[in-house]
């Protein structure tokens, strides 16, 4: 993926997430999540990007 890609599917996802609210963010946001869990097909990946996405993050 190209930066330039990554940018468009970012600004799509933030887009999405506005249109939808503040309420459905949540909700929309694991169901993603768990797309993305099943189109990676790979354990030690998903855990390790879940990792990666909690770092710095207040607990």
């Amino acid at each position: 993926m190209t930066d330039s890609d990554l940018d468009a599917v970012y600004t799509r996802l933030c887009k999405t997430m506005t249109q939808l609210g503040e309420a459905s963010t949540f909700l929309f946001l694991a169901r993603f999540a768990m797309l993305a869990i099943d189109t990676i097909d790979d354990p030690a990946v998903a855990l390790r990007l879940i990792g990666d996405a909690s770092e710095g993050l207040p607990e």
